[in-house]
């Protein structure tokens, strides 16, 4: 098998609206939605801003990981509509949950990764998103989070 490789399409910079909505504890865990209120993503083929429509619908598991699930709407600087989303896991053991709660304590190594997905028209000039595979690694800022999203090639 050959390695595997990938390729950076864009950063995207998501503002999140802060205290989030508390749900409390369900049977799941702790849910809370941050609402996104906006935000820019950048690349060679993919800018524009991020719209203030979704939300992270977060779950802070029983057992310490949060575990994150994002949909938003990017908006291209030529006006095209791109639904995005993504989701993935943070072990609080590893990373101390609670300072990226609270964002009072957000250490520089505390990095993660997610997976996420476009979804656009199929006429659009950014049909090519439709079928990526990508990878993100990002990090938690004190409004929202930034991701470096790749291609895996």
């Amino acid at each position: 098998m050959n390695p595997i490789t990938t390729r950076h399409r864009t950063t995207i910079r998501f503002q999140g609206k802060f205290p989030p909505h508390e749900l409390g504890e369900t049977p799941y865990g702790r849910r809370r939605i941050v609402p996104i209120i906006g935000g820019t993503f950048t690349g060679e083929r993919l800018s524009g801003v991020v719209l203030p429509v979704g939300a992270d619908w977060a779950l802070i598991r029983r057992d310490g990981v949060f575990d994150g699930e994002v949909r938003s709407v990017l908006q291209t600087h030529d006006g095209v509509l791109i639904s995005f989303s993504y989701n993935g896991r943070i072990h609080s053991a590893e990373h101390g949950l609670e300072g990226f709660l609270t964002r009072t304590r957000i250490p520089p190594d505390l990095y993660y990764s997610m997976s996420g997905r476009f979804e656009c028209a199929s006429d659009s000039p950014y049909a090519w998103l439709n079928n990526m595979v990508t990878v993100m690694r990002g990090i938690a800022a004190p409004t929202g989070s930034d991701y470096e999203v790749h291609e895996v090639l």
